[in-house]
């Protein structure tokens, strides 16, 4: 058996070039290399550190990492040299069967940069297979009738290598009935043929064995061989021919399994055994037999598994056609697979953060992904989208790879995570689709002071609170987080009455309540204007103001306070007058009382409390008047007592009572000769009490003497200033029983005097007043009570030892 043919050469050539460097440029970010198949895992393939211009101990550092698509790793980054070396071992044949050119591509990530680099390498093939036959033995049935020159189709080897390395020649065995010719298809593939050199004679030699050897290229060049039997029969001079010469059939890859795909159909005119056809597929591979199903009687192609579109979309099927005496004829049937959109697309997350500042810059990149579709033409062609209501933007980047982008600047307060869905559909149709979710927290920085819910607060407390007692609650609300959000408390410096005001009042710097630091009087403080200060704990802090006024309320602590008539100083007691000619519903007197309080609390009633003569006297509830009830009698006591009780509304209510003498005369005259008829008393101290007397009636003269002067003076003067006179006015309008006018005003006054004088008896000493019934009565003002003093009569003139009371009359004018 002759040597077979080879180019050692060419090969070692191609085998140095391989093996002393790779290929490789980086065009458009594009690195090209090439490399054996079948080497030891850890193989150098190319220097990527040197190709994207860094030193190999930046890669770890910078992130650089090879993004898998799903399928095995070919191909790995060595850490200290920088290179790409294999990851294990190539079967370049299991890769791309018998492409003309394998290509693997993948993509190395720099994650500090989010930038991609696409890598193809490229599979060299080596002489790693021998031809096969498929069979060890092959019969061949001959006609001993056959002329020299006949030819018989043997069996053709199978080498998956390609170019030099596959199968490059067939020798047959030396024998000196047949001889081997080899014919070149269209295709390119070789196929074997006996050729009969002699005529046979089966009676000499009724079989012949001969050996066919194929043999392949490459440095080292390998073989196979087939048994072949020569049979020798009976004539059977035709063959079986295909009505044609090849097939076609397109075929969808989601044909059902079973479905018949054609008939393939070859005639034979011998008759009976020579003339009946058989089929077989011819070169049968593995992945033919498991999809596709041949009928050896019939001729009929069917389904036989589950084709794919992405595994494969091109099929070239050798069938055959034999007689019964084994005459054979040769035919194609190429199937081409239609792809179908039976594939979703394929997001791979490549690069992801999973939070972000709330005032990123837009432009911030989220996430980097690759999206991939198996399938082909629209049915592959991917789109890519996000959510309108999102603050994001898809960017597309290098071949299929995306950017998620912030569109605009996120605010945390607003939302504080995003679950984005991101969703890759295709155009095929139907279309599919494949949503992937990404998470993205939005932290927090301090841009919002804390807010308070109203603009301003009122609070209010009673008064005489015991200290500490809580007064009033705020609350800021800060929309940060964590310590951000935390709000503290203070209130701003300031003064009440000469005092700092955080003497009076305190705020807890964590809660917000404000405390009262002392027990507030109504009367001294009704209320205080605070400003409260929240500040959160950001850095740097912020803060917002909020102004709060607390108001103090009253209580009913204070009693009501007599101002008319006053309690004199000088042990006397005040005496109002009453003439006997009062008609019912004379004014004797005016109760005049204030009270401290406020509000309900100093709401004033009046009540008799207590008279001497029941039902002579009646008291104004709300006004505090002392009137008269009926006409006063002859028979009524000259001296007449009354207690007068004054009451506020307040809960519970207080009250105060004064008690008011009413002297009962027609006259001043009236009242000394009242006094005068009086028995007088052997007591010796009867003598001082006429002296008494005389110096008091004296001391009246010459007091209404200069008071008449002071009323002309002031007449005479009401021109220069008419103020003046208005508050001389309002003064005499104050004079209690009586209201003088001008001039004619000192005339009454002067009848009033000469005609009626009242006198009241009491415990120690009385007071002389002059009313005048025929006036408007008039409240005493605070003024009036503070200028004037009712006229006081010692009781000891009132007094005789076992008779009735001798009262010495004195008077006091009020200027």
């Amino acid at each position: 058996m002759a040597a077979p043919p080879h180019r050692a050469d060419c090969s070692r050539l191609i085998g140095i070039c391989v093996l002393l460097g790779v290929l490789w440029t980086i065009r458009a970010e594009q690195i090209r290399y090439s490399v054996l198949e079948e080497l030891e895992k850890g193989s150098f393939v190319g220097n990527i550190a040197k190709d994207l211009g860094l030193q190999p101990w930046e890669l770890a550092e910078r992130g650089v990492r090879i993004v898998s698509r799903g399928r095995t790793q070919l191909f790995a980054l060595h850490p200290r040299s920088g290179s790409l070396v294999t990851e294990g071992r190539i079967d370049r044949e299991e890769l791309c069967d018998r492409s003309p050119k394998c290509v693997v591509n993948l993509e190395i990530l720099l994650e500090d940069k989010v930038k991609i680099f696409g890598v193809e390498v490229e599979i060299i093939d080596v002489n790693d297979n021998a031809p096969n036959f498929g069979m060890e033995q092959r019969e061949i049935k001959v006609a001993e009738s056959e002329n020299p020159g006949t030819r018989f189709p043997l069996p053709e080897a199978f080498d998956p290598d390609i170019g030099i390395n596959s199968l490059q020649g067939y020798q047959l065995s030396s024998n000196v009935h047949f001889s081997l010719d080899v014919q070149s298809g269209v295709d390119g593939i070789k196929y074997p043929e006996l050729v009969l050199e002699r005529t046979l004679d089966r009676e000499e030699e009724a079989v012949h064995h001969l050996v066919l050897t194929a043999f392949d290229g490459g440095d080292q060049a390998h073989s196979g061989t087939a048994r072949i039997q020569v049979t020798l029969v009976d004539t059977n001079d035709n063959a079986p021919v295909f009505t044609q010469p090849e097939y076609h059939v397109s075929v969808r890859e989601n044909v059902p399994v079973g479905s018949w795909l054609l008939t393939v159909k070859a005639t034979d005119p011998d008759e009976g055994a020579n003339g009946e056809v058989t089929y077989s597929f011819r070169k049968v591979r593995d992945k033919i037999s498991q999809l596709f199903q041949l009928n050896s009687l019939t001729g009929d192609i069917t389904i036989l598994g589950d084709l794919d579109y992405e595994d494969s979309g091109f099929y070239d099927i050798d069938v055959e056609a034999h007689d019964g005496p084994g005459l054979r004829a040769r035919s194609k049937v190429l199937v081409t697979i239609l792809d179908v959109n039976d594939n979703a697309p394929e997001v791979t997350v490549t690069s992801l953060i999973s939070s972000i500042q709330e005032t990123s810059s837009p432009g911030t990149v989220i996430a980097l992904f690759n999206v991939l579709d198996s399938d082909s033409g629209e049915n592959g062609l991917v789109t890519c989208s996000i959510p309108d209501n999102l603050p994001f933007t898809l960017e597309k980047t290098f071949g299929n790879y995306h950017r998620l982008l912030t569109h605009r600047t996120l605010d945390r307060e607003e939302v504080s995570e995003y679950n984005i869905t991101i969703t890759a559909t295709d155009h095929g149709t139907p279309p599919l689709s494949t949503e992937t979710r990404i998470s993205l927290k939005v932290t927090d920085i301090n841009d919002n002071p804390p807010v308070f819910p109203h603009a301003s607060y009122s609070a209010y407390i009673l008064e005489n609170n015991p200290t500490g007692a809580s007064i009033f609650s705020v609350i800021a609300h800060d929309p940060d987080s964590n310590e951000n959000s935390r709000v503290t408390y203070s209130l701003a410096e300031d003064t009440l009455q000469g005092a700092p005001l955080s003497s009076y009042v305190s705020i807890n710097s964590d809660t917000g309540v404000l405390y009262a630091l002392r027990s507030f009087d109504y009367e001294q403080v009704r209320d205080l204007q605070l400003l409260v200060t929240a500040s959160d704990s950001g850095n740097p802090p912020l803060s917002s103001n909020v102004s709060l006024t607390l108001f103090v309320m009253d209580q009913n602590d204070n009693t009501p306070e007599i101002l008319y008539p006053a309690l004199p100083t000088d042990g006397s007691t005040g005496v109002e007058l009453a003439p006997r000619s009062a008609e019912p519903g004379y004014l004797v007197t005016k109760v005049v009382a204030v009270d401290r309080d406020s509000g309900q609390n100093a709401w004033l009633s009046y009540r008799l409390l207590k008279a001497s003569e029941p039902g002579l006297f009646t008291v104004g509830l709300h006004t505090g008047e002392v009137r008269t009830a009926r006409a006063l009698l002859d028979r009524d006591a000259l001296k007449q007592s009354l207690v007068v009780a004054v009451q506020d509304h307040g809960q519970p209510p207080l009250s105060a009572t004064v008690t008011l003498t009413v002297a009962v005369a027609d006259s001043i005259p009236d009242v000394l000769t009242d006094l005068g008829s009086l028995k007088p008393s052997g007591d010796p101290d009867t003598s001082d009490l006429t002296l008494y007397l005389v110096v008091a009636v004296a001391a009246v003269s010459c007091v209404f003497l200069a008071f008449v002067i002071v009323l002309l003076a002031l007449r005479l003067r009401r021109w220069h200033s008419s103020r003046m006179l208005q508050a001389l006015g309002r003064g005499l309008a104050d004079v209690p029983g009586s209201q003088f006018v001008g001039v004619d005003g000192v005339r009454a006054f002067l009848q009033t005097y000469s005609h009626e004088v009242s006198l009241t008896a009491d415990s120690r000493k009385s007071h002389v007043i002059f009313p005048q019934p025929n006036y408007a009565d008039t409240l005493i003002s605070q003024e009036s009570c503070e200028k004037s003093e009712p006229l006081l009569i010692p009781q000891d003139l009132l007094e005789t030892k076992g008779g009735p009371s001798l009262h010495q009359v004195s008077q006091n004018l009020t200027h």
